[in-house]
């Protein structure tokens, strides 16, 4: 596409100094440094703290530092105008992304963001996706822990069911069978921030709790519900509430209905926690269902983070099982190397800003989710540079 030619910026970490933001300037840093192949600057609202970030992650003086308040419209513009693509770590969303996005959907330029937050989506989707058409930008929402795993790995699926068993699975259950790590500050405040808007504006509860409210003038068939506790026979395991799935499941669905419907209009979707086996795994299961520590004042706040040896020491492994037309089961599975909310979520985003601008530059502009956006491009860079990996089992 056209409007990106002779930007002089490809990357600008929107958010840099932000606990998530620096992980992911340092990534972009480490892994592709900032020179004539990748020019990334750091982009906020205070220079001072910017400036201390970039040089205590070891980052050349020549990156650049755009200073921008999430609310000046003039300032956004600026930093739109001159770079390829903007990642935003600055959240939550719905208190510091709108003018952000609607800047990008006029100016052509891409967008990626880490955003779990599905009343402030659709109403982003609603409002800006006309100019992000017209304008050739690709605005990429949910391309960290959430959703690209999740994304990516139905897509991966779905592809083998294609070409193997003549047509889509009708049915995908997810199951994280394993996930060490904790949940981000961003994480618990976004919660925050959805349920106060919710008391605000009662429609919202509608788009949060259908699992179409991502897709505008479509409602396919009853979903299968997670929300509790059970016994899978099949299986021998206890599963329980998948606290992403609200936002996961949204989606997939989206990515499905962008695709043409391409996994059927009739696609059943659900994703679960596996607890264990017998009464261990029953006790958990009920534990976790009970738990609503992210919503306490005694949660993470923003800003706040794991240590670097509590990133490298985590990680997650996601099952997706496949029911064919014919009756047959198919089954993939994605594996991350590190914590989920920030080790492996930081390398994604900055994956996913590169893979637009390098991979994808004949998709054409929208708001869109990470497997229409970039699907199999997008696999092959988490394979080969950010510690995941896909497998059909």
């Amino acid at each position: 596409m056209a409007h990106h030619d002779n930007k002089p910026i490809d990357i600008v970490v929107y958010g840099a100094s932000g606990y998530t933001g620096r992980l992911v300037a340092e990534y972009l840093n480490k892994t592709y440094g900032n020179s004539g192949s990748l020019r990334w600057a750091m982009g906020g609202r205070n220079k001072e703290k910017l400036e201390s970030v970039r040089d205590e992650i070891g980052a050349s003086i020549e990156t650049q530092i755009i200073v921008a308040d999430s609310a000046d419209t003039d300032a956004l513009n600026h930093m739109a105008e001159q770079s390829k693509v903007i990642l935003t770590t600055a959240g939550p969303y719905q208190l510091y992304g709108s003018k952000l996005i609607e800047v990008c959907a006029h100016a052509g330029t891409d967008y990626v963001d880490l955003c779990g937050e599905p009343g402030w989506m659709r109403k982003m989707i609603d409002a800006n996706s006309g100019a992000a058409k017209a304008s050739g930008a690709r605005i990429v929402f949910s391309c960290g822990f959430d959703s690209i795993p999740f994304d990516l790995g139905v897509f991966f699926l779905q592809q083998k069911a294609a070409t193997e068993k003549n047509g889509p699975c009708t049915e995908v259950k997810t199951l994280v069978r394993s996930m060490k790590g904790t949940f981000s500050g961003g994480t618990a405040a976004s919660l925050k921030a959805t349920m106060a808007a919710v008391f605000q504006d009662a429609s919202l509860m509608e788009i949060l709790k259908s699992p179409y409210g991502l897709v505008p003038e479509f409602e396919g068939p009853r979903q299968p519900s997670g929300s509790k506790p059970r016994y899978d026979e099949e299986l021998g395991l206890w599963l329980a509430p998948f606290i992403m799935a609200a936002i996961n499941t949204k989606n997939v669905h989206r990515s499905n209905a962008l695709m043409g419907h391409a996994y059927g209009k009739d696609f059943l979707y659900s994703e679960m926690l596996v607890t264990g086996k017998g009464d261990d795994g029953q006790k958990l299961a009920e534990r976790v269902a009970g738990d609503n520590s992210l919503m306490g004042d005694d949660g993470p706040k923003p800003g706040e983070g794991p240590t670097k040896e509590e990133r490298e020491a985590g990680n997650y492994d996601i099952l997706f099982i496949g029911k064919c037309q014919d009756g047959s089961k198919l089954k993939a599975s994605v594996q991350g190397d590190m914590d989920p909310g920030y080790g492996s979520t930081s390398k994604m985003i900055a994956e996913a800003a590169l893979c637009l601008i390098n991979e994808c530059p004949n998709v054409p502009g929208g708001i869109l989710t990470p497997a229409p956006a970039m699907g199999d491009a997008l696999i092959k860079r988490l394979v080969a540079n950010a510690g995941l990996s896909f497998q059909y089992e």
